[in-house]
């Protein structure tokens, strides 16, 4: 399989996740608006995330997957499945205990993550206690990652990338269903949602280790002192424990963050919140359709390069992975940041989601737009470390970001209020983004190849064109005047944007940008 019908077909499943995820959030926004208690779940929601960063697919998947790759490179496929039942006997036992502490400990987080939330006691209270129902989910999502890590190292990409539809369609069901029979009981409906959350993370395990079991890599956990201790001292075991060491800080940095932004946005006005998590669910679309799909891609395609010794295959293929970033990353860009208001009142305006939550939604949109390119080259540079299992430089690069971002915050935050959360976090990216970029070329690792003078020249000048059409749109509709006809509404939607994408590549195709060609490198 090649890497673009690869990242195609995790691009394409990945649209149908987001898709389904949009309609989780249009649902989740109809019947609960931004209130008090959809703060509060947003918060619990978030909790369980920050810790799946670390065992999931952030720092482990960091350190596990080019280990994975060399491995099977240079030993083959059944010291590959050893090191799988090794690691995966280390991570199950490190989630056990970390679940157990994540509930226990409830209060303790929701009060580091969100304490302005104390002005609304009953908000604040609720939080802990869906704090405690969610947190398991990482113990899911962990072991889920570390299955879509062996399945990808295998070029078994669709059954990873097709799994999180699960978690969204449990997401509505509970929606659906079972917030009118939480009511029924007399418990507050929003409660429903968190089961929800925990049958999408079990029948999303459950899928994965299905194929696991078919690629004859099941992973066989230690249950016996003895299997655990034999896990833990194993080289190879040891040797991605040392490299999650970098990467746990790294990816903290990144955490630390996400929890600051929490923390200022629950002591903005009530709702601010969830304000800043509907953007944020829009963000999702660019960077997980493109910058996941890459990265999942390229990361074990880039070890084992570097493991062959093969550094002319290994620039190459960063270089095709920055192009795609850009040639779809900044029409993406220029659409949030023309056409911001129209995407969120669209989806979710309605029900309990009143014009204010619009435009305040939308405000965070625009701000996220500013950094998207960069967000999304972050998932295809950051590989470029981690394949050579240099985690250490991405780490020390993400520490300075983060201080930088709280500059950006400090002046930003009191004139945009949760806009200038967002747009601080674009401007890190960019920091980010560069520094990253910088290191590879200066230490030889990426070379970039002839052209990009005329490439960029290419795709902003498609890009200008289509920010003219959505402008043009945005006024030209009366599209406040149609809340309420939900599918007019999404059919003008569709037609914009299929107007402009189309709009767009025809500009390009004018200028001579050969796309298939670049497709097919």
């Amino acid at each position: 399989m090649s890497l673009f019908k690869a990242a195609s077909t995790i691009s394409i499943l990945t649209l149908a996740s987001r898709i389904t995820g949009l309609l989780r959030e249009l649902l989740m926004a109809s019947a609960f608006g931004a209130s008090a208690l959809t703060d509060a779940f947003n918060v619990a929601w978030r909790i369980p995330n920050l810790f799946r960063r670390w065992f999931g697919e952030g720092a482990f998947t960091q350190a596990f997957v080019p280990l994975l790759a060399a491995t099977k490179a240079k030993e083959g496929d059944a010291a590959t499945a050893v090191l799988v039942s090794r690691v995966a006997t280390v991570l199950f036992w490190t989630l056990v205990l970390t679940c157990v502490l994540g509930v226990v400990g409830a209060p303790v987080l929701v009060y580091l993550m969100a304490s302005g939330m104390r002005q609304s006691p009953a908000g604040y209270d609720a939080a802990v206690v869906m704090t405690r129902f969610v947190f398991p989910y990482i113990g899911f999502m962990s072991m889920v990652a570390l299955a879509a890590g062996v399945l990808n190292t295998y070029k078994r990409f669709v059954v990873p990338a097709a799994t999180p539809v699960l978690l969204n369609m449990a997401w509505i069901a509970a929606a659906v269903w079972g917030a009118p029979w939480f009511t029924r009981l007399g418990i507050e409906p929003i409660y429903a949602i968190c089961a929800g959350v925990m049958l999408g993370g079990a029948l999303q395990l459950g899928v994965q280790l299905i194929a696991l079991s078919r690629l004859g890599m099941f992973p066989r956990v230690g249950m016996s002192l003895a299997g655990v201790r034999d896990a833990w001292s194993d080289p190879s075991t040891r040797s991605m424990i040392r490299l999650m060491g970098p990467a746990i800080l790294g990816t903290s940095v990144a955490q630390v963050s996400v929890l600051i932004n929490t923390q200022i946005a629950s002591h903005l006005a009530t709702g601010s919140v969830s304000w800043f998590t509907y953007a944020d669910r829009f963000m999702e679309f660019p960077t997980a359709m493109l910058g996941v799909a890459l990265g999942a891609v390229l990361m074990p395609q880039l070890a084992a390069a570097k493991a062959g010794g093969k550094s002319d295959e290994y620039s190459a293929m960063m270089d095709w992975g920055l192009r795609l970033v850009v040639l779809l990353g900044v029409p993406c860009a220029v659409a949030l940041l023309t056409f911001a208001q129209r995407i969120v009142s669209t989806f979710f305006q309605g029900g309990a989601f009143t014009a204010t939550d619009t435009q305040q939604a939308a405000r965070a949109l625009m701000g996220y737009g500013v950094g998207l390119v960069r967000l999304v080259a972050i998932k295809v540079l950051a590989p470029g470390y981690y394949a050579s299992q240099d985690v250490k430089t991405p780490m020390r690069i993400a520490v300075a970001v983060l201080f930088i971002t709280q500059f950006f915050n400090y002046w930003l935050v009191p004139v945009f209020q949760q806009a200038g959360l967002a747009l601080a976090v674009g401007l890190g990216a960019l920091v980010n983004a560069l520094w990253l970029l910088i290191g590879l070329m200066r230490r030889g690792t990426y070379k970039p190849q002839p052209g990009w003078g005329m490439y960029l020249g290419q795709v902003l000048a498609g890009s200008a064109l289509m920010a003219v059409l959505l402008m043009w749109a945005s006024q030209a509709v009366n599209w406040t005047a149609l809340v309420g006809q939900d599918l007019v509404r999404i059919g003008l939607f569709t037609l914009v944007v299929a107007g402009a994408a189309g709009l767009y590549f025809a500009a390009l195709w004018a200028a001579g940008l050969k796309v298939k060609q670049l497709m097919r490198r």
